[in-house]
């Protein structure tokens, strides 16, 4: 899934926010939570980079082999899954990247969440 600034979103799941301390001695008397559901609006999005032209490439190789390759001949088909497999490290790098996209959302009721992982989140 891709976040982009401006985007509706709501939360996936319920997230634990933290302790809420009361008193001097801040004694624990609870913890704050946002509930599943909860909507706002991408702020900023960080650490999302392009796609890579060996990424674009895998893409499409990938989905040419997923939609015709059954229809291809043998020595085609072989050779398209070679190239498949060499851009497979480039692929995997970038997916492994995207996992550390954050996002900072400001939500309806004010709260602002910032840093949060683009996986809590779905688009409206």
């Amino acid at each position: 899934m891709t976040l982009v600034e401006g985007l509706r979103v709501r939360l996936a799941e319920d997230l634990a926010l933290g302790e809420a301390l009361a008193g001097e001695a801040g004694a624990v008397v609870g913890f704050l939570s946002l509930g599943a559901g909860v909507e706002g609006t991408v702020e900023r999005v960080d650490g999302e980079l392009p796609e890579s032209h060996e990424v674009r490439e895998y893409l499409r190789l990938k989905a040419l082999f997923e939609d015709y390759g059954h229809t291809m001949p043998a020595a085609s088909r072989e050779r398209l899954e070679g190239e498949i497999a060499a851009l497979e490290p480039q692929w995997a790098a970038h997916r492994e990247r995207g996992k550390q996209v954050t996002v900072r959302v400001r939500l309806d009721n004010g709260l602002v969440l910032d840093g949060a992982h683009q996986d809590v989140l779905a688009p409206l």
